[in-house]
């Protein structure tokens, strides 16, 4: 099943990627999560598809942790062009000027790697898991 698009320069593909990488996850691991008929060649193709019909790019929202519209309506130019008139706004400067408790990019920098050790903590235990389940099997 698939949908269309409202916007047409809005790529999901490229999209998924963008948020992919934002949170650390390589191609191969992302085709992990998705299930033994996914590689890393397969994510790649489905990176490079403007539309990606709405059961997969479910399938990846959830292991994302994301919303379906997040990928689906994300519109970089868009988004350059609210952050670009906000801050060119001089009394939104002035404001971000007169209250350095923290810089916004450092906030995000520091939630990025907390996903990102939270997800190798989960591989962790995933590993160790298998392993468990690997002796339990062998009947060790």
């Amino acid at each position: 099943m698939t949908h269309t698009t409202p916007n047409p320069k809005i790529h999901e593909g490229r999209n998924l990627k963008r948020f992919r990488e934002m949170l650390g996850m390589k191609q191969d691991v992302l085709a992990m999560e998705l299930g033994s008929d996914w590689n890393q060649q397969k994510v790649s193709l489905l990176e490079q598809k403007e539309r990606i019909d709405s059961d997969i790019l479910e399938q990846v929202s959830a292991i994302l942790k994301m919303p379906v519209e997040a990928i689906r309506n994300y519109d970089e130019e868009q988004a350059v062009n609210i952050i670009a008139n906000t801050f060119n706004d001089s009394s939104m400067l002035n404001a971000v000027n007169n209250n350095p408790t923290f810089h916004p990019i450092d906030k995000l920098i520091q939630l990025h790697e907390e996903k990102i050790a939270l997800y190798e903590r989960m591989l962790k235990e995933k590993d160790e898991m298998m392993g468990r389940l690997e002796r339990l099997i062998e009947g060790k």
